[in-house]
Parts: structure tokens; sequence; C-alpha cells
């Protein structure tokens, strides 16, 4: 079955090129097979190579198909070549999985768009270049698909492209990646300089031997791959693009958040983890981004009121947190989180998808309410989605995931108590905003005329989710309840083992505290948006409380700081620099050229009598010519 690796990435691309010439002129039904039907046997490979992974594992853990030689020179060549380990599979499960779900979902949640073959065609591309990055065995092959996912990313934010806002933000998004891509192609042309290969398994065997641990080179290599993650993943301080990226289709959101591009920050750190174990300082950099994102996120979304910009802040804050485990070197506390953090998120976007539809495209949670019997089926997965994201203990995958990385944050090599501190309160602060947008929008009385409910297509996704929001973190347990560490043990295959510094600290108390924070933020979101409401209120009267809520309302007026110190002193030079010597130049050809058309084509004005006109007098001409010379 390994030889079918290559099926994984080329049955999405297939279907997106059949999508892109022929799209037009297929029924939606035939539409939607082809755009699903794809990624879903996609899927089914996935799930039989991970079956034939477990039974058989291939020699050193890995497995290898080259498909054809992509160029050679004479110091450099590439392939084309796909590498299945264990840390790749579980990606490719992620994307496959959640993906094929996702597609299903939008076979119904966009039947009544008119590009309803372009939607499929740029996520079947989108979901194809995911893949091509993930199991690329060199880093040429996976920029390429970094690059293939920034592309689509632009193409499906800016989906409805007729709204100018949505241009925005595509746009938007298209920029402040591509400083990040900048910044990690310049640390791959570093990489080759140094070790003259972009093979990551050579890369792997040879920096250990190249480069001393912190040497400058090396530092440098991996900060300027963290940039790349950075702007991938949509950390501080490049984090501004992706509540705007809300603009496109929820499904889309679903799986920007859930599967594909905020992930790819993620994966290239945990994949290129020699270079920063050999690097401490972008390491602690690593830690230090992860923890600040997750807290400055968590607050935002404590406050605001579209419900996709609440769950996009989420995400910021949940990658913050993978990022803080890399940065301590918990590489498998980190792809764990991921694991069944796109579970909860795909559900929570998919839910929210439904509601924003049901609801006639309302997007402002203060103007639902009431719908916790109005939408039963989408009110109980949302439920546990939201229970799953706010960790609560021991009956959802987030208290799994987010556990670890919370002990690992304070007992792992690169842990201290100051970043434990930072992730336990941004587990207080998850717990509240999420409480806060369940009680808002499924409590309270209706605001809002609700529409028809959704269909099959869309609650199959929203029922299997929700099953593996609730269960999914069973595989993998704390050290001190019960011995079960089925996916550490899976991807420390790939990745290293984490290193726990002793602590005086026992990790049941750590898990306790954790607990009843988790508890207490749930409790304040009772407290504040259910039980007492008065507080609330009278917060909104004080004009300090009302302009911290507009400050962390506007992102922490990151893009007011950024249009200050960038956007406006180059637009100032462009202004100053529009009538240089060179405009002068090339307006003054362009007048030459306007001002030549014009004559000559008083020439060919249809007049018969100008023509003949000049025949005759070009005719005297030439005869006076002869009888002058």
């Amino acid at each position: 079955m390994y030889n079918f690796l290559a099926f994984i990435p080329l049955l999405p691309f297939l279907g997106f090129f059949i999508l892109f010439l022929a799209g037009r002129y297929l029924s939606r039904t035939m539409i939607a097979i082809i755009g699903t039907g794809t990624i879903s046997i996609a899927a089914l490979l996935t799930i039989v190579l991970w079956i034939q992974y477990l039974q058989s594992p291939p020699p050193n853990g890995a497995y290898t198909q080259t498909l054809w030689h992509w160029f050679n020179t004479s110091s450099f060549s590439s392939t084309i070549t796909l590498r299945l380990d264990s840390l790749s599979l579980t990606f490719v499960f992620v994307i496959t999985f959640v993906g094929a779900l996702i597609h299903l979902y939008s076979a119904a949640f966009m039947q009544h768009d008119r590009d309803y073959a372009r939607f499929f065609a740029s996520m079947n591309l989108f979901v194809c270049s995911m893949l091509i990055l993930v199991l690329a065995d060199n880093l040429l092959l996976l920029y390429l698909g970094w690059e293939g996912v920034g592309l689509c990313s632009y193409l499906l934010i800016g989906f409805w492209y007729e709204t100018p806002a949505n241009n925005r933000a595509a746009n938007k998004a298209f920029y402040l990646t591509r400083i990040g891509d900048t910044a990690m192609a310049i640390g791959l042309f570093l990489i080759f300089q140094e070790l003259g290969t972009l093979d990551i398994q050579q890369i792997a065997a040879s920096a250990p031997m190249h480069f001393n641990i912190g040497s400058p080179t090396i530092t440098a290599i991996a900060l300027l791959l963290l940039a790349g993650g950075i702007g991938k993943s949509a950390q501080l301080p490049l984090q501004t693009w992706l509540p705007d990226a809300m603009a496109g289709p929820s499904p889309v959101s679903a799986l920007i958040h859930a599967a594909t591009m905020v992930t790819a920050g993620v994966y290239l750190i945990a994949r290129m983890h020699i270079v920063f174990q050999l690097a401490p300082i972008a390491m602690n950099i690593t830690a230090v981004i992860g923890a600040l994102t997750l807290l400055v996120a968590g607050c935002s979304a404590m406050v605001q009121t579209d419900i996709k910009r609440i769950l996009a802040y989420s995400t910021m804050s949940q990658i913050g947190y993978m990022f803080l485990a890399l940065g301590v070197g918990a590489w498998g506390a980190a792809i764990f989180h991921f694991f069944t953090h796109a579970f909860f998120k795909a559900l929570l976007f998919l839910a929210a998808g439904a509601i924003i539809e049901t609801l006639h495209h309302e997007h402002n949670i203060f103007r639902m309410g009431g719908l916790r019997t109005r939408l039963p089926l989408v009110f109980w997965t949302f439920l546990a989605g939201a229970a799953a994201l706010a960790a609560l203990p021991f009956i959802t995958s987030g208290f799994f995931s987010k556990d670890q990385i919370l002990w690992y944050s304070l007992t792992a090599n690169n842990g201290n108590p100051l970043l434990w501190l930072i992730a336990l309160s941004g587990a207080l602060i998850t717990a509240f905003y999420t409480t806060r947008l369940i009680l808002v929008v499924f409590w309270g009385e209706p605001k809002t005329h609700i529409g028809a409910p959704p269909n099959g297509l869309m609650t199959i996704p929203l029922l299997i989710l929700a099953i593996l929001s609730l269960t999914a973190g069973f595989i993998e347990w704390p050290h001190n309840m019960i011995h079960l560490t089925l996916f550490s043990n899976f991807v420390q295959n790939t990745l290293p083992a984490t290193i726990v510094n002793e602590t005086a600290i026992p990790e049941a108390i750590v898990q306790l505290i954790a607990i009843l924070a988790t508890l207490s933020g749930v409790y304040i979101g009772y407290l504040l948006y259910y039980r007492n409401l008065s507080i609330v209120e009278r917060w909104k009267q004080s004009q300090g409380m009302e302009s911290l809520r507009s400050f962390l309302l506007d992102g922490w007026r990151f893009d007011h700081f950024y249009n200050w110190l960038f956007v406006r002193p180059f637009l100032f030079l462009t202004s100053i620099n529009k009538s240089d010597l060179f405009d002068q130049i090339n307006k003054g050809i362009a007048s030459g050229s306007r001002w030549m058309n014009q004559l000559i084509s008083t020439t060919q004005n249809g007049s018969l009598r100008w023509y003949l006109a000049g025949v005759l007098f070009g005719i005297l001409f030439i005869l006076t010519l002869q009888l002058l010379l």
C-alpha cells in the first residue's frame, strides 16, 4: 500500500484540474462528487496507510517515494520525493479526513453560490498544496507547497470578490504572509550555502556536525525559518491578517484554521527540530512568541461580537500554545494539541457557519440568542467543540492535549514558571470567552428570525467532529493518571522525546491548578453573561472599561501601529516621488506617442477625396524629385 502514497496529493490535484477546466460545463451534483470524492478517497487511502504503518512500519520508521527528478545543475539537484513518517502521517490524516468532512459540508453550504465549481477547485488545490508541504522530503518541494497554500488562501479569503472588504482581507493575508515567506526563503539560501543541500534528512544528519550549538549562523537560520512559521501561523507580530480572513466562506475558515494554512508553521518548526535544537535563542523566542500570542489573542477574543472573529482569535491563541510547546522542547505535546485542535476547531467553524446561514447571514452574537431549543443538533455539537476548546477536564480532547502543554511549560528543558503562568492565564481566558459565546448565542431571548435548519450533508460532519472533539484525546493520558501514551509513542519515531526537569511541585498539583483555572473561567462567564448581566451593563457605562474594550476589540491596535509605522511613511515617499525625472521621461514618451497617433490618424479619416488628393500629391512629389535629380 505504500506505493499508493503519491495518490494522496494527486487525487485532490486531479479534482482541481477537472473542475478548473470543465467546471462550467458540469452539473452541481457532479461538481460536488468530484470535489468531495477526490478528498474522501485520499482520506480513505490515508487511513489504510495508517493501519499498515501501525501493523508493519517501514524500515527506520519512514517510507520515501521518488516520483521524478525535478532538475539537476552542476551544484544542485532536486527530486519530487515524498516522505511518510509518523509526523507527516499525522498531518496527512488530519488534512484529508477533516478536509473531506469540510468538503462534504460545503456541498450543501455553498449549493446556491454561482461560483460552485471555482470554490471546489480552489479548495481541492488548497488541500493538495498542504499535502505536498507535509509530505515533501526536501525544503524546495516543501516551499512549493508552502507558496501554494498562500496562493489558495488568497483565492479563498477573497472568494466573494465583489465586496471590496473581502479583497482587502485577501490582500492583507497575502502581503503579511509574504514577509514570513521571504524570510524563510533567505533561510533556505543560508542552509544551502552552509550545507550544500536542501534535503531534510541530509540537513538533520550534517547540521549537528557542521554547526556549534548557538553559533550565529544556525541561530540566524532558525530565526528566519521561525519568521516563516510566524507569518503562516498568524503569530505575533504577523498575526493581524487572520481575523480579517473571516471574510471568506465558513468552510474556508474551517479549512484554514483546522487543517491547512495556520498549522503550516507548527509543522515547519517540528520538521526542522534539529535546526532549532542547535539554536537555543530561537527556541526561547519561539516559546515567548507563543506565550504572548496566546495571551494577546485570548484577551481580544473576550470582547469580540462577530462569532467567526471570536473563533479566529481563538485559533491564534491555540496555535500560540503549540508554539509554546515547540519552544520549550515539548515536540510531541505540540503535535498532539494540533491533532485534537483540528477536530474541535473545524467543528466550531462549521457549526458557526450553520448558525450564520440559518439566521440569514447574521454574525453578531448579541443578535442571536435562544438557539438552544431552536437548533438543538447545532447546539449540542457546538457545545462539544466549545467544551474541548475550554479544555473541560477528563471529558474532552482539549483537556488532555492542553494539560500536557501546561505541564511541560513548567518542567520541560526550556520551560519556566513565567511561561506556565501565562499559559495558565490563557486557559482561564479561553474558558471565559467560550462560556460567554455559548451563553449569548444559545441562551436568552431570540433576537433574529430563524430560517431553515441545516440539512443532512451539513449535520453529518458536525456529528462526527463532535464525537472526535470529546474522545480523540483519550489516546494520551497524563503520566500520573493512566499510563497510556499511544500518541507520544507514535510521533517519537520522528520527534525527540521531551526532557523533563525535576520540580518540587507534583504533577497532580499543577493539574489541579489548571482545572481550577478552567472552571473559574467558566464560572466568571456564567456570572457575567447569565446570572448577573447588570455587571457588564455597568462596565459599558464606564469610560475606562469601554476604552479597554475598544482597545481589545481592535486587536490591540496593531493595524493602527503598522499603518503609522510602515504604511504612511511609504505612501509619503511615493507621493513626493511621483513626479521624478523618470516619471517625466515616461510621461513624455506617452505624450509623444499620443501626438503622433493623432497626427497619423488624420490620414485615415475615411474621406475618398482626401485619399485621392494624397495619391496625387504623392505622384507629383515623386515626379518633382525625378526632375530635380
